[in-house]
């Protein structure tokens, strides 16, 4: 079943999905703009036990996480010339490349540690790791949250209409991405902030941007003087190693937090204001949700920010008769946003909605949608 708002935009533009433009005013004045969300209901005293932070998993997983960085890096080195270093960088190119998203995104919503120093630090860790502004991605990501794939309002929409495929599947190998990452890191060491990022960051954070900015450059600088140390005293080929320990994953590793970072939203509605249209939970296997740190129950996620990750699985079982039927895997959930983003490219306006249990509360609808359904009628 699918119906949704015309990705074409106001009066049969194209939508302009930048933070200061047409659609930004059409957000406020549609009321989309830090609004009222649909919640499924949760007991408040099971809420509350969801909600506990815990310094246990997140500490067992980032030793793990260490470890991991460790073992592959040591192992890409020491085989060093033969083909059995590819399976260590490999694997050293997602553990850094694709798991500190999660890592950051988790520390970032300051709710995977319990001490908060720690949610800081690994957040900065991770922030390095995926080459974003921490200050800026912070104050982004919880505009992402306050204004969910709400066009004009919303920072973070990941498919914009009209869709291009190509610049999509660029994306599983990263380079463009950390071209584009680079270029921003260095707009802000320079003392430049974007438009939009002057829309979301606080003025007095706006300080810090900077300042993280240049830390950020100066470490990719350090990074480029050792290789050219080791090239200069003779190393060869083994002066490339800096860069595969350190920026260089993610490009070559970013490719498992793309194919799970695409399934979020995809194909699914904007400008709506219940998360159970814009957002998908689907089932992975353990190794896929150790390194996203189950943000596959994305819809339980955006519904309630503040439950831990390691309380997801327990959330959805709370919620489930409320929400949408999961994908039950990886490939049937790329078959699924696959089909309606194809149509999405033909039909401007096409989303994918899909059908509640009959235990589910109806799809919310904000004023704006029932002034729209009037009109229609």
């Amino acid at each position: 079943m699918a119906t949704g708002i015309s990705s074409t935009g106001i009066n049969g533009q194209a939508r302009d999905y930048s933070l200061t433009g047409r659609s930004a005013r059409h957000a406020v004045e549609a009321g989309l703009a830090t609004a009222e969300w649909y919640h499924s209901e949760v007991p408040r005293k099971v809420m509350k036990q969801l909600m506990k932070r815990r310094d246990g998993p997140a500490l067992r997983d980032t030793i793990i996480w260490a470890l991991l960085h460790v073992g592959f890096a040591a192992g890409g080195i020491h085989f060093w010339g033969t083909w059995w270093a590819v399976p260590f960088w490999l694997g050293y190119g997602v553990i850094y490349g694709s798991a500190c998203d999660s890592r950051w995104h988790e520390c970032g919503h300051g709710t995977a540690f319990r001490t908060r120093w720690a949610n800081d630090l690994i957040y900065h860790i991770a922030s390095f790791q995926v080459m974003r502004n921490p200050v800026n991605w912070r104050w982004s990501h919880a505009r992402h949250h306050t204004d969910t794939i709400i066009v004009g309002r919303d920072a973070e929409i990941a498919w914009m209409h009209p869709i291009k495929l190509g610049l999509k599947a660029l994306a599983y190998v990263g380079l463009l991405e950390v071209w584009v990452s680079l270029k921003v890191l260095l707009r802000n060491a320079a003392g430049t902030l974007s438009p939009d990022e002057l829309d979301y960051i606080p003025e007095q954070e706006r300080p810090a941007a900077l300042f993280w900015a240049r830390v950020h450059i100066a470490i990719y600088a350090i990074t480029i003087l050792v290789a050219v140390v080791m090239f200069l005293s003779g190393m060869g080929w083994k002066a490339t190693i800096p860069f595969l320990l350190v920026g260089g994953p993610r490009a070559y590793g970013c490719w498992h937090m793309v194919m799970c970072g695409l399934l979020q939203h995809g194909g699914l509605a904007e400008d709506v204001l219940d998360h159970r249209l814009n957002s998908r939970t689907l089932y992975m296997n353990p190794i896929s949700r150790w390194i996203y740190w189950n943000m596959n129950y994305h819809i339980e996620h955006h519904m309630y920010p503040m439950v831990p990750y390691y309380s997801l699985p327990a959330l959805h079982e709370v919620i489930k008769h409320d929400l949408p039927e999961p994908n039950p895997s990886i490939f049937d959930a790329y078959r699924e946003m696959g089909s309606a983003i194809m149509r999405q490219r033909r039909e401007p306006g096409y989303f994918l909605k899909k059908a509640l249990p009959p235990t589910a509360k109806p799809y919310f609808k904000s004023a704006h949608q029932k002034a729209e359904d009037e009109l229609m009628a």
